[in-house]
C-alpha cells in the first residue's frame, strides 16, 4: 500500500499555508462554508490559495453548493477542487465548475459507506456524522466499519485524525488520502506548523531529516 497524500484544512492565513505546502502535503482546503469558525470569504481564500505553490491542490469546501454557482466560485477563490458537503448534484458541479469534486459522507454506519461507494465524485471523504454538522468536529467514525469492508474505492479519511493516531488509522482504514484540521490546531484556524509537521510524518511514514 503507498502512503496516503495529505490534505490539511482550514486553512485562514497565507503564511501558514505556505508552510503547510512546504511539509509536502497534497492539498490545502478553504472552508468557504458561512457556519464554520474557519470560514473564509472568496477573497480571502484566494488570499490563501494565491500563497501555494504549484501542485499543491486548493480545495475550496463548500455546504449544499449550487450549480450554477460552482464555476464563479472556482474562479474568485482560486480553486482546483470543490469538497460538497450536505445537498449537492455532483455531476453539475463537475460540469460547471471544470474541476474534480470530493463528496462527503458522514459515516454511522453500512448504509453511509454504501452510498459513498455508488457516489459519481471524482473521490468521496468519509467523515464522523454528528447530528447538526456537516464537518469539522474533531471526532472519528468507527473505523473498523471500513477496515471489516473495505470501500473499493480511492478515499479520504477524516474526522478526529491528529498526530498520535493517524498512522494506526491509516494501517486500519488503509485510506488513499488523510484529511486534518483541528487536530493540528491551536484555535480554529491557527495550525500548529510542529503538529502538521508531526502528522506528515505519522501519515507518510517519513523519518525527520
Amino acid at each position: 500500500m503507498s502512503a496516503p497524500l495529505v490534505k490539511i484544512c482550514g486553512l485562514t492565513d497565507p503564511r501558514q499555508a505556505a508552510a503547510c505546502a512546504a511539509l509536502g502535503v497534497w492539498a490545502i482546503g478553504v472552508v468557504l462554508a458561512g457556519d464554520s469558525p474557519r470560514s473564509v470569504t472568496p477573497p480571502q481564500a484566494r488570499a490563501v490559495t494565491d500563497a501555494l505553490p504549484s501542485g499543491v491542490a486548493r480545495v475550496g469546501v463548500v455546504v449544499d453548493l449550487d450549480a450554477d454557482a460552482a464555476a464563479d466560485l472556482v474562479g474568485e477563490a482560486g480553486l482546483t477542487h470543490l469538497q460538497t458537503h450536505g445537498h449537492a448534484d455532483v455531476a453539475a458541479i463537475r460540469e460547471n465548475a471544470g474541476v474534480p469534486v470530493i463528496e462527503a459522507f458522514r459515516v454511522g454506519g453500512e448504509a453511509d459507506l454504501a452510498d459513498a461507494r455508488r457516489s459519481v465524485a471524482d473521490l468521496v471523504l468519509l467523515d464522523a456524522r454528528v447530528p447538526g454538522l456537516h464537518g469539522g468536529t474533531g471526532r472519528a467514525f468507527d473505523w473498523g466499519l471500513v477496515e471489516r469492508e473495505p470501500l473499493g474505492r480511492p478515499f479520504v479519511l477524516a474526522g478526529g485524525l491528529a498526530p498520535g493516531n493517524v498512522a494506526d488509522a491509516v494501517g486500519r482504514a488503509r485510506p488513499s488520502h488523510v484529511d486534518v484540521s483541528s487536530g493540528v490546531e491551536r484555535a480554529p484556524g491557527d495550525k500548529d506548523l510542529a503538529a502538521v509537521e508531526a502528522f506528515v510524518r505519522a501519515a507518510t511514514g517519513r523519518v525527520a531529516a
